[in-house]
């Protein structure tokens, strides 16, 4: 680490440490086939820290996907490398010993997370993970001046020099050097950390399995050979029976016909959320356009293209806690 980060952990690193912070982190990374549901881990590392940040150990592991390797030129890991490699279910008690009893700490922490969860419910387990922080939402609440949210821009900010990106044991070096001092700023600043939760995954299906030989790497988020498989068993909304009312307003109730729509990470899983809205009465609307009541978003200030057409549209916003409240009490529809 540079002297840039020394000068802005020593600045950062409050006499009394908040006592509600937790009291350890795994630092996580995966490099995986691909972006989709379907794809697999073919990489992971953990740094465990304690509660103030400092490296405990590290560990890094390659797993054989059994399937493509996908986008080769990214992570540079072909099927000959990946052959003789441990499957996710070898390897799967060993990295849950690296995660029990820790906050999961990653860079876009739900993709991380939901890969971890898919790979354990493949193994027919569960991730020992409750809570996780994602380090560009703690950028955010720290206001850290990043060109944007990318890993490299935050390494360069608290001057971490990267090796090797997108090679799972250097990236997630370089997050815990780089969450360090974000941790120890936070606490200096009484910031409250953005913690959500983790619910393991306790249902999975694969279609039939067609293991893909050395063919080189694949495209992120691309087919495979025909192999259809689902986060769910796969389901049809039904129509909802209520006219819209049209939009939310604020400091009144949810009114059933309401066309709600989500955005972003959210603690409880979002088709739960989804399943929560549909029995209540409302619209679950899978885009914003003028016609929308609410968007229900963690992230008001991200650019996704829901939050960009919702501050167009002038669709009001609340986040997941407050939807959850308005949920216990919406209003019956006319007639």
């Amino acid at each position: 680490m540079t002297m840039l980060a020394d000068q802005t952990t020593a600045a950062s690193s409050p006499t009394e440490w908040p006592a509600a912070y937790p009291q350890g982190y795994a630092v996580v990374d995966v490099e995986t086939t691909g972006l989709a549901r379907d794809d697999r881990i073919i990489s992971a590392a953990v740094y465990r820290l304690d509660a103030r940040g400092e490296v405990e150990d590290h560990w890094y592991t390659l797993v054989n996907p059994e399937r493509d390797p996908g986008p080769v030129w990214i992570h540079g890991l072909t099927s000959e490398a990946l052959e003789g490699a441990p499957l996710f279910q070898d390897v799967a008690e060993e990295f849950a010993e690296r995660l029990a009893g820790r906050v999961l700490v990653a860079h876009n922490a739900v993709f991380d997370w939901q890969m971890i969860a898919r790979e354990y419910a493949r193994a027919e387990r569960e991730a020992p993970v409750r809570q996780r922080l994602c380090t560009i939402a703690l950028s955010k609440e720290l206001r850290l001046p990043l060109p944007n949210h990318k890993l490299e821009s935050l390494a360069a900010h608290f001057g971490v020099v990267q090796r090797q990106a997108h090679h799972a044991l250097d990236d997630a070096r370089v997050l815990a050097e780089a969450f360090r001092p974000s941790l120890r700023a936070a606490a200096a600043g009484g910031v409250r950390l953005p913690l959500l939760e983790c619910r393991p995954l306790t249902e999975w299906t694969d279609g039939p399995a067609a293991r893909i030989g050395r063919q080189g790497g694949g495209g992120y988020g691309g087919g495979y050979g025909g192999r259809p498989s689902s986060w769910r068993p796969s389901r049809k909304r039904p129509v909802c029976p209520y006219p819209n009312p049209g939009r939310y307003e604020d400091g009144k109730r949810l009114k059933q016909g309401m066309r709600v729509a989500f955005s972003g990470d959210t603690s409880v899983e979002r088709e739960l959320l989804e399943d929560r809205a549909t029995e209540a009465g409302l619209h679950v609307a899978t885009s914003v356009s003028r016609l929308t009541s609410l968007l229900v978003t963690n992230d008001p200030d991200s650019g996704t293209s829901k939050v960009v057409k919702a501050r167009q549209f002038g669709t009001p916003v609340v986040d997941e806690a407050a939807f959850g409240q308005l949920l216990r009490d919406v209003e019956a529809a006319d007639g």
